[in-house]
């Protein structure tokens, strides 16, 4: 595709409500010949809580991946805080405002915590990795890391090595590598996967904290987080959303409890 017509597509985009922190429009993604994303629209308004749930194989990960760049889209476009992302690489998105964490935890593991999120604060910044040494006594960086560590809970870990944390201590450290950027558009992927019902309290709480104020959109599949957390859910069944809603309107759909709900809500107990 030309840069020109790109660039007539970006044009003749719609602009999303002044208030949208996140807004989808006619999204679509095929692999080859297989479409796993149909047509989706939707607007997430800034500092909404907004969850996307759906069952194995209903594209909540493509859709997460089209967010935040990772994949390029089929049709459609994407805006973050209002600016047409659709064609930007993931780091040029999250120059746009918006941080995002992976599903499979993503640290380095030799390195204490305090270096992990150091890492997050200079790639933030636009430094990348390679440079994270020669701001070592950078003050005001300095105190900024620490800040993010008590923030997670992590103090009394500070000077450990990432890779002899617990899962759950992990997972939080991601999170706060997630957050170092200070944007106010916030993504998690699966945030609670793998853990103990005690381990997911202590995340949800921490969540709950440092995404206080910001927008934050999460894919997750344990029910009790969705309905605890959200503002708002979008149900995503075969690469369409069906359903788009407060928890308690979701919960009562009878299309939701059909395709997908009863049978999680039943997992659940």
């Amino acid at each position: 595709m030309s840069e020109a017509l790109l660039a007539q597509q970006t044009q003749a985009a719609p602009q999303p409500s002044a208030n949208a922190a996140i807004a989808l429009q006619g999204v679509e993604k095929a692999f080859g010949r297989i479409k796993v994303i149909h047509g989706v629209d939707l607007e997430i308004e800034k500092g909404e809580r907004h969850a996307i749930i759906g069952p194995n194989g209903a594209g909540k990960s493509t859709l997460f991946h089209l967010i935040t760049g990772k994949y390029s889209k089929s049709k459609g476009n994407v805006f973050v805080n209002g600016e047409d992302v659709t064609h930007m690489r993931p780091f040029e998105i999250s120059r746009m405002g918006l941080s995002r964490s992976f599903q499979i935890t993503n640290i380095f593991a030799n390195m204490s915590v305090f270096e992990n999120v150091r890492c997050g604060l200079l790639w933030a910044r636009g430094y990348g990795y390679s440079f994270w040494r020669l701001l070592g006594f950078e003050k005001a960086l300095n105190d900024e890391a620490a800040q993010i560590v008590y923030d997670i809970g992590l103090e009394a870990r500070m000077h450990t090595p990432a890779g002899v944390l617990s899962y759950a201590e992990q997972r939080a450290l991601e999170i706060g590598i997630t957050i170092a950027g200070d944007n106010d558009v916030i993504m998690l992927d699966e945030p609670t996967a793998g853990m103990s019902s005690s381990e997911t309290t202590q995340i949800v709480g921490l969540i709950e904290r440092v995404t206080e104020g910001k927008t934050l959109v999460m894919v997750e599949h344990d029910m009790s987080v969705v309905f605890n957390l959200a503002d708002r859910i979008s149900v995503l069944v075969y690469g369409e959303i069906i359903a788009c809603d407060t928890p308690e309107k979701v919960r009562e759909s009878r299309a939701v409890q059909e395709a997908y709900l009863g049978a999680a809500l039943e997992e659940e107990h």
